[in-house]
C-alpha cells in the first residue's frame, strides 16, 4: 500500500473544503471531521451554524459504548436546562437518510455488500446504492459522525454528534442521517474510557470529555488549521489500492481473498508536501572583471 501511495501524483489528493471541514478541539488534540452536504445539506447547514455560535464550546464528550460510538454534546436531560442553540441554526430538521442517486459520482467496489446492492464511494465518503429505487446513503463505517436522534425519524437537528468507534454497524444505514466522517484524530476519540451507564453514557459529569471548541476550519486562522490531503476514490491510484488490499501479494499472506468490504478500505491522509525550497543563486559576475 505504502508503496503505491508513494508513487501518486499531486493530482490524485485533495485538499478538504474549509467550509465542510470541522475542527473538534480537546485538550489533548484536534479531531477532523469532513462534511458531507451532498447527502445532509439541512443537517450540515445547521452543523456550521451551530459551530458558528460556538454552540459545543464547553459542552462535553457524554457517551462512550464499547465497540459502537462516541457522542456528544449538551448533557442536561430536560429541555429547560439545554443550551440555547444560537443564531441561524434550526430546532427542526428533515430526516436526511438517503438521497437520489442522479448526480452522484459513484466510484463502485467490485465485491458483493450484504447491506446493498452496490457499494463504493461517492467524494471519498463511504457510500450504498440501489441503482432499482436510484437512491443513495452514506454508509455506517468506522470514523462515520452521524446525527443522533429520538424514535421519531425527523427528531435530530445536529447538536447531538457521534462516531463509530466500533466494528460497522451498517444495520444504522438509512436509519439515521449521517452528516460526514473523521479523517483525522479519530484515536482521540475511540481510546476514551467506556461509560458505565446504559448505551455507555457516563455516569458522573467527572467522566466526560470537555469540547473546548468546534469550529468551521474556515472560521479558523490559516496558520492554524490543519494542513491535510485525502487521496480522492476516483483515481487509478485508488483502484489499485483497493486491488492491493483485496488480495494481500507480499510475502506473509498464505492465502488470496478476493474480496474487500466496503468499511475495510482505507481512505488515505497526508500532509501536503512541502515544496522544495528554490535553490540559491551563485551572485552574478556580469560586469566584473575577472580576476586571473
Amino acid at each position: 500500500m505504502q508503496e503505491i501511495l508513494d508513487a501518486t501524483q499531486a493530482g490524485d489528493w485533495r485538499t478538504l473544503d474549509p467550509k465542510n471541514t470541522l475542527y473538534l478541539d480537546l485538550a489533548n488534540g484536534r479531531v477532523v471531521i469532513e462534511l458531507a452536504p451532498a447527502f445532509a445539506p439541512a443537517h450540515v447547514a445547521n452543523i456550521r451554524a451551530l459551530a458558528k455560535s460556538g454552540y459545543w464550546n464547553g459542552l462535553s464528550i457524554n457517551r462512550s459504548q464499547d465497540n459502537f460510538v462516541v457522542q456528544w454534546g449538551d448533557p442536561a436531560e430536560d429541555d429547560k436546562d439545554r443550551k440555547p442553540l444560537g443564531r441561524g441554526a434550526k430546532a427542526k430538521l428533515p430526516a436526511e437518510f438517503a438521497r437520489k442517486s442522479d448526480g452522484l459520482v459513484f466510484d463502485r467496489l467490485p465485491d458483493a455488500d450484504g447491506w446493498a446492492p452496490e457499494v463504493g464511494f461517492v467524494d471519498g465518503f463511504p457510500a450504498a446504492r440501489d441503482p432499482a429505487a436510484k437512491t443513495a446513503w452514506m454508509a455506517h463505517c468506522y470514523g462515520t459522525v452521524g446525527a443522533g436522534r429520538d424514535v421519531a425519524a425527523d427528531s435530530s437537528n445536529g447538536t447531538e454528534l457521534y462516531v463509530v468507534t466500533g466494528q460497522s454497524p451498517r444495520q444504522l444505514d438509512r436509519n439515521i442521517t449521517v452528516v460526514g466522517r473523521v479523517v483525522q484524530g479519530i484515536e482521540l476519540l475511540s481510546v476514551l474510557p467506556r461509560g458505565t451507564g446504559p448505551l455507555g453514557f457516563y455516569v458522573q459529569p467527572t467522566q466526560r470529555t470537555p469540547i473546548q471548541a468546534i469550529r468551521l476550519a474556515a472560521d479558523v486562522p490559516k496558520k492554524e488549521r490543519t494542513a491535510i490531503e485525502v487521496l480522492r476514490t476516483g483515481t487509478p491510484a485508488f483502484a489499485e489500492l483497493v486491488e492491493a488490499r483485496r488480495n494481500r501479494r507480499d510475502d506473509w499472506y498464505k492465502h488470496m481473498a478476493g474480496h474487500i468490504d466496503l468499511c475495510n478500505v482505507p481512505l488515505p491522509t497526508r500532509a501536503p508536501p512541502v515544496a522544495p525550497a528554490q535553490a540559491q543563486k551563485a551572485p552574478s559576475a556580469k560586469g566584473k572583471k575577472a580576476r586571473k
